[in-house]
């Protein structure tokens, strides 16, 4: 598996008038994002500020980051992929992997 940090942004049906969770399709996004985290795909998320997000996740491929966040509910709506950038993480403190230096592309 290898990492990749995600940039998304807001898309055009993003209303600056609402905060985030009182956005369209809220629950359907939260439901989507959570089962995503549960998995182990998405590692770290969350706002950067009001207009753009970030995701490190765990995959095999650029492709297989588009095509998950594709079934996003706000996929094109309210969120929209600005950069997916590979990233080779040498440390990871998580579980069973604490002071272990770890490359991705090893």
């Amino acid at each position: 598996m290898f990492f990749h940090v995600v940039l998304r942004h807001d898309g055009p049906e993003w209303d600056l008038a609402l905060p985030m969770d009182e956005q369209a399709k809220w629950p359907e996004h939260v439901a989507f994002a959570n089962g995503l985290e549960a998995s182990g795909f998405v590692v770290l998320g969350g706002p950067l500020d009001y207009l753009r997000v970030v995701l490190a996740v765990e995959a095999e491929s650029e492709e297989v980051v588009r095509r998950t966040l594709a079934e996003d509910p706000w996929a094109r709506t309210h969120l929209r992929v600005d950069a997916i950038e590979a990233w080779d993480v040498l440390l990871d403190s998580r579980p069973g992997r604490a002071g272990a230096v770890v490359s991705s592309r090893a």
